[in-house]
């Protein structure tokens, strides 16, 4: 076989032990002795030769094919013939090899494993432990569980036997190919480990999230040497914080200062992780002051810690600190700020960070482009994240969900189906999280066949078993045609017992068909599954007045006010001049309170002559009763007449609500669009609303 070279250039401590039964107590090792007292640390620790002085490198350049033995005269003797045999058993493979180790060393695994095919069709090469080792680097750059399993045969095959040095190595291509059961099995059978050996399935033990058995092997590594570095400590602050455990992670925390690791970069990093995730935000904080050189890593730690519980102003303001300190910041750095931002509704921080991720040359990083996709969707900028999706070299799935689920919660059922069939034209793959973003556009724009005949290709095509959700949004779009029989039996008909979500679309579809045994039927399922979910009984609530069951709407108020649920205010927000202004109905704590209610009344009087009507009472947004009486000035009036006064004729505005938008602001806002001539987006709990020339892309159901 000929191919040319010129292609190949909560949980307590003692239950982590006691379910092992393991000898020794983790109190005893950790806490209930001096750390570490019984052992003896060593500091001088134990040094194994250098790997790289075992290996021969063959390098010599003497082209791709072997040489084959010459002919010997026809007088063969014995020894002649088996010298023979033995030949043709191990022939050398210099030129082979050689190319073998030159693509791997620049990372060009893929060639080289092509390549490594030679060796496999032919057989019977003299492979050495060099080619071995560039092999393993070669599967663990491709994370190729297909490759590792051919080179790891050829191997056994050739009967390579392996020294610690490329003993360890299998194990790591093992355990970073994410093949733990085989891994495992080679650990145990391995006839000498070293500290190399432990930490390497330790380590893959906790990138796999089994916490307790990386405990449990810890405790043996520390029986068997008494020792361990930096990376261990680190790696195992990091199952502490997976088992979300502070007081372990405070004893290995201990354990690092005394050994002399406590500001290892890694440790600090894996502390302020672990505190994060521990509840510790103080903590996490304080670890990251200690840091003597604060990294990449480190900022986006301690940002990503104070995210992770809510400070959204002081990740940001960490960020601002990273910025100014001078650190070079990364792809995960400009992806947290751009998901804080989301939090944070500001769409000034995403277009400074958007900016900043061209500036600093992740302006094609699939990351943070995906963030950024998903950003601009979120908040109304449909145009802006489909610009940056077009401009990306490289999308994943991820990406393609993104935008898809962008265009269905602004109402653009028929862009987000389109989107998916180009998706599966250029052959990507769709996963359970892309079928719900399109069948949710189809239900959010009324697309019933088209959504159909997807939710049908789910399992057909694409082998993917529709979920909950995805049965969740065939019940909604059955509801919008008024087929409440049929979306009752898909729910009784369905693979699995029927889900929360399920009983909710439901429930909503028969408020907005005004069936109010159905509903009933559906809340009562949802008491059962979500006894403490304020919004069951208002739905519910809503059926019962519209069908005039005031006795029975009643009840259901008796029955919040036992349970002690609360119909929050509602609260609605608009950012002008890089300012966010909040909103509460019947709010008269702004500065521009006078002028506010003014123009909210000239806006009334305005579309009262296009028919508009004051609703009646409804609780339809989870508001309470004293909104009830200033049902003029709930907050998204507020909020849009404020935004009339303050900006630009003709520019669009976007207001956020905390609750789902009322039938009468959602009817008033529809006539607000249509006489001011603007464009009024409002993102409340539900979806997107795009308010244009008296219509909303929702159709109304919502």
């Amino acid at each position: 076989m000929e191919i040319s070279l010129a292609c190949y250039q909560s949980i307590s401590l003692d239950k982590i032990q006691n379910s092992f039964r393991f000898p020794s107590s983790i109190h005893e090792v950790f806490r209930a002795k001096p750390l570490f007292s019984d052992y003896c640390f060593r500091f001088n620790r134990r040094k194994c030769g250098n790997p790289c002085d075992k290996i021969k490198c063959f390098s010599l350049e003497q082209g791709l094919q072997p040489r084959r033995p010459k002919p010997k005269p026809s007088r063969n003797t014995d020894s002649d013939l088996k010298e023979t045999e033995e030949t043709h058993v191990k022939r050398p493979s210099v030129g082979i090899c050689s190319q073998i180790e030159k693509l791997a060393f620049c990372n060009r695994y893929r060639e080289a494993l092509e390549l490594f095919e030679i060796l496999e069709l032919e057989g019977g090469f003299d492979v050495g432990l060099s080619t071995y080792d560039a092999l393993v680097s070669a599967c663990i750059g491709l994370g190729s569980v297909r490759a590792v399993k051919r080179v790891f045969s050829y191997m056994i095959s050739n009967g390579f036997e392996p020294d610690q040095y490329m003993s360890n190595r299998v194990l790591l291509m093992h355990v970073k190919c994410g093949m733990m059961i085989d891994a495992r099995s080679l650990f145990d059978e391995m006839p000498e480990r070293n500290l190399v050996s432990w930490n390497t399935i330790i380590a893959g033990l906790v990138d796999v999230g089994d916490y307790f058995e990386a405990f449990r092997l810890f405790l043996l590594m520390w029986e068997e040497f008494s020792d361990c570095g930096s990376r261990t400590i680190a790696t195992m602050i990091r199952a502490s914080a997976g088992l979300e455990l502070i007081s372990v992670g405070r004893q290995l925390h201990s354990a690092a200062v005394k050994f002399g690791v406590g500001e290892d970069i890694f440790v600090s990093c894996a502390l302020i992780d672990m505190y994060s995730k521990c509840g510790s935000i103080e903590d996490a904080q304080w670890a990251f002051d200690e840091m003597p050189e604060k990294t990449t890593v480190g900022w986006n730690s301690i940002i990503a810690g104070y995210a992770l519980h809510g400070y959204s102003e002081e990740a940001l303001s960490m960020f601002y600190e990273m910025r100014d300190s001078g650190v070079k910041m990364d792809h995960f750095t400009f992806s947290m700020i751009i998901r804080i931002s989301s939090r944070l509704a500001s769409v000034e921080y995403a277009k400074q960070v958007h900016a900043g991720l061209i500036r600093h040359g992740f302006g094609l990083d699939i990351v943070a482009n995906t963030a950024l996709v998903d950003f601009y969707s979120k908040w109304g900028r449909v145009e802006d994240a489909k610009h940056v999706f077009d401009r990306m070299p490289c999308k994943n799935t991820i990406s393609w969900n993104a935008l898809i689920a962008g265009y269905g919660n602004h109402g653009w059922g028929a862009e987000a189906v389109e989107l998916f069939e180009q998706m599966l034209r250029e052959k990507m793959r769709p996963n359970h999280v892309t079928f719900l973003a399109v069948l949710s556009a189809c239900s959010h724009s009324r697309l019933f066949e088209r959504g159909w005949e997807i939710f049908q290709s789910m399992s057909r095509d694409h082998k993917i078993k529709p979920r909950a959700m995805h049965y969740a949004c065939m019940i909604e779009l059955l509801g919008q045609e008024g087929l409440l029989d049929e979306a009752f039996a898909l729910i009784r008909g369905a693979p699995f017992k029927p889900t929360a979500n399920m009983w909710a679309a439901l429930l909503t579809a028969s408020r907005v068909n005004v069936n109010l045994e159905l509903g009933k039927y559906a809340a009562e399922k949802l008491y059962g599954m979500e006894p403490e979910k304020l919004s069951n009984y208002v739905v519910l609530l809503n059926i019962y007045h519209q069908s005039g069951k005031l006795k029975e709407a009643a009840g259901v108020l008796q029955t919040l006010r036992r349970k002690g649920l609360r119909m929050l205010p509602v609260c609605s927000w608009i950012e002008v001049n890089k300012q966010s202004h909040v909103f509460l109905s019947g709010d008269k704590s702004h500065v521009q309170t006078n002028e506010i209610y003014e123009k909210v009344d000239s806006l009334v009087h305005e579309i009262s002559k296009h028919g508009y009507v004051p609703k009646e009472k409804t609780l339809l947004p989870d508001v309470d009763e004293q909104e009830q009486r200033i049902l003029l000035y709930h907050s998204e009036k507020l909020a849009v007449a404020f935004g009339l006064i303050n900006t630009m004729k003709g520019s669009p505005l976007q207001i956020v609500q905390n609750h789902r938008i009322c039938n009468d602001c959602h009817n008033a806002i529809k006539l607000i669009a249509l006489v001011t001539r603007r464009e009024i987006v409002v993102r409340d709990a539900s979806r997107f609303h795009h308010f244009k020339d008296g219509s909303c892309s929702c159709g109304d159901y919502w």
